[in-house]
């Protein structure tokens, strides 16, 4: 037994010998009956105020406390969160705009109907196994239907996404009422942070991506994304796009790289990338009629503008905002550079743009993959693969030979020129005029001695 499972039972029974009662609730509930392995744990405790709840918890665990009047308690060391079901009034916009009453001795159907869709309000007793499924979550499930659970459902607008991430994780569709529901709904107020958490949830654990983007077309919420919205019926060539507009082929391409997902740090940032990858062609599609075909000249480039501004609408984190454009920018690259054969300085180069070859391939990869029934090319991306590993820089930017601190080293005083020359040498390296740091040092003194400014 694991220590979160024994750890589930001491907490019931401790509360049982209170008086009270502790029952599972939620995703650790769902996920077994799916075949699915939970990582972390909601408890409900009926019965027993939140100071006594707090007593009875602190003989055998470490507490940390979260929210008013200690209504969530989280087990240090586990990933267990106790809480008493409570009441809530709307206030106002936002996620958050809540005034919450924990009430203990609230029915189980009342305080399931405060949750969001029925497969998320099946209870279990972990010292009797009892399931306790007052809003026929069982049947939702069985029956893979995405259903609310009550009209407070409207109160949280957040839920929107969470439907959008549950039908692209569980093969889920969703009942027509549910998404009469979901078209009155706005996003009000919803911080961009909570946002991205269901975004990131659907491209690191969707399995069918495109059902949850069309989830989001068919609630009418992809008009809050208009990045997104411009790519429907936006046409492609016929001969080279078989699948349809950009919309289908964006969706193809997601479930394409839900396939070759690898439960890496970097899956998030290659999702963002196949999602915006063709962000730029409702700018530069057009009809060429000398050619007599669709055309998108460009769209790699004119898609890092309106990416930016996609994902600066759902999230403030550096790393995202910085990575993620360029994969965009670079994804017709590859096949462009195996038929131009190109060489060893441009293979460094692109990987230094964009920060490891090997997710620029994945993206492509994606890309490629997303236009059934048409045949996959994957001779392009092979012989890119087998140059970058040759090069080592298949899985990060080649990393400067000559840094800062070799500079100092050979008595140069910080300033301005410092960049510079870095600059320069990393050139060098890309070139592959500098292949070791001897090599640099040794450029690097001739430059000071041009310049006069070797001590």
């Amino acid at each position: 037994m694991s220590d979160d499972a024994e750890a589930i039972l001491d907490v019931a029974r401790r509360v049982k010998s209170a008086g009270g009662r502790a029952l599972l609730v939620g995703g650790c509930v769902r996920d077994p009956l799916l075949g699915r392995i939970p990582k972390d744990f909601d408890i409900e405790v009926y019965g027993l105020d939140p100071e006594r709840l707090k007593a009875v918890l602190s003989e055998g665990f470490r507490l940390d406390l979260v929210g008013a009047s200690f209504g969530v308690i989280k087990l240090h060391g586990h990933d267990i969160d106790v809480a008493i079901p409570r009441r809530e009034t709307k206030l106002g916009l936002g996620h958050k705009a809540f005034e919450m009453e924990y009430d203990p001795s609230l029915s189980i159907e009342d305080a399931a109907a405060r949750r969001d869709f029925t497969i998320n309000a099946i209870y279990r007793d972990p010292l009797t196994d009892e399931v306790i499924d007052p809003w026929n979550g069982l049947r939702d499930l069985e029956r893979r239907v995405l259903r609310h659970v009550s009209p407070h459902f409207t109160e949280d607008p957040l839920r929107v996404l969470r439907g959008m991430q549950f039908v692209a994780r569980f093969g889920l569709k969703a009942w027509s009422g549910t998404v009469g529901l979901c078209r009155k709904m706005t996003p009000e107020g919803l911080a961009r942070e909570r946002q991205f958490d269901e975004w990131a949830k659907m491209l690191t654990k969707g399995v069918s991506i495109s059902a949850g983007l069309n989830f989001l077309k068919r609630v009418e919420w992809v008009r809050y994304y208009p990045e997104l919205a411009a790519l429907i019926n936006c046409r492609q060539d016929p001969e080279w796009h078989p699948e349809g507009d950009v919309w289908k082929h964006t969706c193809c391409c997601l479930d394409a790289f839900a396939e070759q997902r690898t439960g890496a740090d970097d899956d998030l940032i290659v999702g963002l990338a196949v999602l915006c990858h063709d962000f730029g062609k409702p700018l530069t599609t057009f009809f060429d009629k000398r050619r007599r075909r669709i055309r998108s000249l460009g769209h790699d480039e004119k898609g890092v503008e309106p990416t930016l501004s996609f994902l600066k609408r759902l999230t403030s984190e550096e790393r995202i905002l910085r990575e993620v454009p360029p994969l965009v920018q670079c994804h017709m690259r590859p096949f462009g550079m195996w038929k131009a054969k190109a060489g060893e300085s441009a293979i460094r180069r692109l990987s230094a743009q964009v920060g490891g070859v090997d997710r620029l391939i994945r993206v492509a990869a994606a890309d490629d993959a997303g236009r059934p029934p048409f045949p996959r090319e994957p001779a392009a991306l092979e012989w890119l693969a087998s140059e970058a590993e040759r090069l080592k820089v298949k899985d990060a930017a080649p990393k400067p030979l000559i840094q800062g601190r070799d500079l100092i080293a050979l008595g140069m005083e910080p300033g301005v020129s410092f960049g510079r020359i870095l600059k320069v040498c990393y050139e060098a390296q890309l070139d592959g005029k500098i292949t070791t740091r001897e090599q640099g040092l040794s450029a690097i003194r001739k430059i000071c001695y041009n310049l006069n400014r070797f001590k």
